[in-house]
């Protein structure tokens, strides 16, 4: 369930997607018509502070069996585990890491409110739906519009629907039950079949197996915005949890590429597993890199950045990166796991604090 995804798209909100619905209710059952499933799909949501199990039906269509799917979500690790409940005993499926959006009902009421109170949304009526008494707010432009009900008691957005002109209104919210009643917690344990399934590292421990650190000293470099505060930085390229330098390298920059005008980059390896570079203002800057050191001066909030780790066979790594300044002169990392092996793959990190931060050992 996507809804609040599907809202922001069509620009029906005054404002951007909310990922924390601050104020909003942490305990709740919900249940509501599927969206995009089968006439009689429902999803009910269970939510108890950090813990949420979504159950998700499909009713028979026919030679196709009833489905019933439940996903258990701790929202604090950011895991998730799913198994198949239609059969007995049931069957576990894959664990999994999340993060973001992972299907609040209550997502939309946010964006509603801030709809109301920017002028966006106005009063349009009232409507009883499934027994709950609401008010019924409308807007939008001659591209798009929202037409949504608002429950009175609870301040809950029951049902919403999003029309254009020459497409079919949308239904996104389609509330039926709602009880702000916290779940008992015999619900949040998952079946026995899942008892040895384990979820994959979350990002936060895949960076302090790399680091052997505090994940809390780094930054993943490819996610912005970038900062606005300028910096000094220094590139290090080392090996995972060793952190001794890779000097073998030839490195790479474009500091004018534009998000919104992307220039065509092409990199023609050569037998020694060297690469030649084109496109955009990409230059290679490998001359001054010293025992798998380079200094990058002042860079602009996003640049390209290009490490080929020099093998024959292997492919060079091309990443759009998002400046952090942390310091005067701000680490940015390249870690390598399994240097020199078919699983070759490397991660870019700022260094916010630790004993990384400093180039004197190195």
């Amino acid at each position: 369930m996507k809804i609040v995804r599907i809202f922001g798209c069509l620009s029906l909100a005054a404002s951007p997607l909310v990922g924390a619905q601050t104020g909003s209710p942490t305990s709740y059952t919900i249940t509501e018509a599927l969206s995009g499933g089968l006439p009689g799909a429902t999803e009910t949501i269970y939510r108890s502070g950090d813990r949420v199990l979504t159950d998700v039906t499909q009713p028979a269509q026919g030679a196709t069996a009833a489905t019933r799917s439940m996903t258990l979500y701790d929202l604090k690790a950011q895991t998730n585990i799913s198994w198949n409940a239609a059969v007995n005993p049931p069957v576990c499926g894959a664990a999994g890491a999340f993060s973001g959006d992972w299907g609040d009902p209550l997502a939309m009421t946010v964006e509603l409110n801030e709809g109301i109170s920017g002028g966006a949304l106005k009063p349009a009526g009232t409507e009883t739906l499934a027994g709950i008494p609401t008010e019924i707010y409308q807007g939008g432009d001659a591209q798009s519009s929202t037409k949504a009900w608002l429950d009175k008691k609870d301040g809950i957005v029951i049902r919403a629907v999003v029309s254009a002109p020459g497409v079919a209104p949308m239904t996104v919210v389609d509330i039926t039950k709602v009880s702000l009643e916290t779940p008992p917690a015999s619900l949040f344990a998952p079946p026995a079949a899942c008892a040895s399934t384990k979820p994959p590292p979350t990002p936060a421990q895949l960076t302090a197996q790399e680091t052997r650190d505090n994940p809390a000293n780094y930054v993943d470099a490819i996610y912005g915005p970038g900062s606005q505060k300028s910096c000094s930085v220094v590139l290090r390229v080392v090996n995972a949890t060793t952190f001794t330098p890779i000097p073998h390298i030839q490195v790479a920059i474009d500091t004018s590429y534009k998000e919104d005008d992307p220039p065509h980059y092409t990199s023609g390896m050569k037998n020694d597993g060297t690469v030649n570079y084109s496109g955009g203002a990409i230059h290679e800057i490998t001359s001054q890199v010293h025992d798998g050191m380079v200094d990058l001066g002042t860079l602009p909030p996003y640049f390209m950045l290009d490490v080929n780790l020099i093998h024959p066979g292997h492919g060079d790594n091309l990443a759009l990166i998002y400046r952090q300044c942390f310091a005067p002169t701000t680490v940015l990392l390249y870690v390598v796991k399994d240097y020199g092996q078919a699983s070759e793959n490397g991660d870019f990190l700022w260094v916010k604090a630790g004993k990384n931060t400093t180039l004197s050992a190195h």
